[in-house]
This record gives structure tokens, sequence and C-alpha cells, in this order.
């Protein structure tokens, strides 16, 4: 067993208890609540179903910490709602690029899995083939923005960091984390969180 998991289960289990923890966008919805973990059997059938093998970090969350829940914005996605996208090709210079998750093995690129809900056409993905596989990226499935990679090395890493930051109470745009200090500030519309 990866030696973060038992300190992830401690430090989710310790956050609705801090009254200076930061606000996370969607907590409403996940209450920090994981739904069970996933037997291996499960988790094997999806990577069948799918033709992909899932990331070793997100395989281990997911067996060993919980299938759905607790995760930055609206929570993770139980398994079976995940549905791989490809990024679409570049388009003009500076424009954002987007996922689209028609036939995604069509479009011959590296492939991601929508693992978390944002809300909207907006997509956290974990990629799944490719020199990002592991990674996650935050965009806009229309190209309205990003996509974003985060320079965590993997997806424990990631969670690690959305809980280490909502403990510190710190404000963090990237995860849509929320201090207490700018929730008091009489200006906070006007006030842009730094990353």
């Amino acid at each position: 067993m990866d030696p973060r998991i038992p300190r992830l289960r401690r430090k989710l289990a310790a956050i609705p208890f801090q009254p200076l923890r930061s606000h996370s966008f969607g907590e409403e919805k996940h209450e920090f609540r994981l739904g069970p973990k996933l037997a291996e059997a499960r988790v094997a059938a999806f990577e069948a179903d799918q033709d992909i093998a899932l990331p070793d970090a997100y395989r281990q969350f997911l067996t060993q910490i919980g299938g759905s829940g607790a995760a930055p914005f609206y929570g993770l996605m139980p398994l079976e709602r995940c549905s791989l996208r490809v990024m679409k090709p570049r388009g003009e210079p500076g424009k954002p690029r987007g996922f689209d998750g028609r036939n995604p093995r069509g479009h011959g690129g590296d492939l991601f899995l929508h693992i978390i809900e944002m809300g909207c056409t907006d997509l956290c993905v974990i990629g799944v083939t490719g020199p990002l596989t592991g990674r996650i990226l935050v965009g806009n499935g229309d190209g309205y923005w990003g996509p974003n990679v985060s320079s965590a090395t993997d997806f424990l890493d990631w969670y690690e960091r959305w809980l280490n930051h909502m403990s510190a109470g710190r404000d963090n745009r990237a995860l849509e984390l929320t201090s207490p200090r700018l929730l008091a500030h009489p200006n906070r519309h006007r006030l842009a969180p730094k990353l």
C-alpha cells in the first residue's frame, strides 16, 4: 500500500471539523463523504470494457480509499459515470483547446478520463494514455478556457494538495478553494484568490 493512503484518510476525516479551513466549491454536494471502496474485479472490468489501464495512484484511491464522493469541485464521480475524452486538435494560436467525448478512440489522440464533476461544460480529467498519463487536467469541454495541467505528479499528490490547502485556509483558484479571510472581506467579489 502506498504510504500516502492512510495519511489521506486521516486528513480527509479531519477537514469538516477545522473551523478555519477553506471553503471548497461543491462541498455541499459530497459533504466530505466517500463512496465505498471499489473491488479490484470491478475496476478490472471497467479497464477491460474501456480497453485502458487506470493510472496506479488513481486506481489505488478507488480501491483503498473510496470509489466516489469527497474531492475538489462537485466530487469524484462513480467509475460507471466516468467517460473517455480526447483533447481537441489545436486551432487558432492562443485559443484554448477543449475535450471531445464523442468517439474518442476515433480521434487517435491521447485519452483522458473525466473523473470529477465541475459543472456546465467544465471538466476535470486524468490522463490515461500518452505523456500526461496519471496527471490531472482541468479545462472546458468547449475550449472556453484551459486546459491546465496540474503540477502534482499523480492523483494522490493532487488530492493531498487539495486537502493541505483547505486545511491551511488558503485560497486556490485552480482547486476552487476560498479562504475564511477572503470570505470575510467586504470586497471579496473584487479580490481574486492567488494560485
